[in-house]
């Protein structure tokens, strides 16, 4: 499967290799990552049995605009995503 792929499997593989690396907030997966509805695809992700946590937080966007609770979706520490399918 291409990196390039947007279908919801790929967009599932692209979240769980990032949370690996450490908290995403969900602009940051819609900026970095292309993918439209990350709120979708973790909700997925937690179906397949992916213990992922949110944390709601204000944001500043890269044009300087605030951004009221924003989600931050983490892995518990010493976690790594590998629970389920993706």
């Amino acid at each position: 499967m291409s990196s390039q792929a947007n279908d919801s499997t790929s967009q599932r593989i692209r979240i769980l290799a990032r949370l690996k690396q450490g908290p995403v907030t969900t602009l940051e997966l819609l900026q970095e990552e292309n993918i439209l509805r990350p709120g979708a695809r973790i909700c997925e992700l937690r179906e397949k049995g992916h213990d992922i946590r949110t944390h709601l937080q204000d944001v500043i966007d890269p044009w300087g605009r605030k951004h009221s609770r924003v989600a931050l979706y983490y892995l518990p520490t010493g976690a790594n995503g590998t629970k389920g399918g993706v």
